[in-house]
């Protein structure tokens, strides 16, 4: 998509530099690339789970779970880094659309 002039918004969950910096690289090659690193601390995350993975992770009846028994590698220096702590899904997602529109990604 992004080789071809598109924009493509992926959500993944990258918990390690190692592969983000592969994502930049490979996405870099053929077009922009902005990283967004969505910076909530984890407690905040264990009170908005509404499946109870963050409990059944603590429990030990998941493995492998990010931020609990796997490491989570903070990103050193994404384009943009939002808080969702105190704001709205929508006022995150502006966040990202404003970044976007004054760096030229959208017209």
């Amino acid at each position: 998509i992004t080789k071809n002039g598109g924009i493509a918004i992926c959500a993944p969950i990258a918990p390690y530099q190692s592969v983000r910096k592969y994502n930049r690289e490979s996405i870099s090659k053929v077009g922009g690339y902005v990283e967004v690193h969505v910076s909530t601390p984890l407690e905040t995350c264990e009170e908005r789970d509404v499946k109870g993975l963050y409990a059944k992770a603590r429990q030990g009846i998941i493995k492998g779970f990010t931020g609990i028994d796997d490491p989570y590698e903070a990103p050193v220096n994404p384009e943009l880094s939002i808080d969702t702590t105190h704001i709205s899904q929508e006022e995150a997602v502006q966040q990202v659309l404003t970044y976007l529109e004054n760096e030229g990604f959208l017209a």
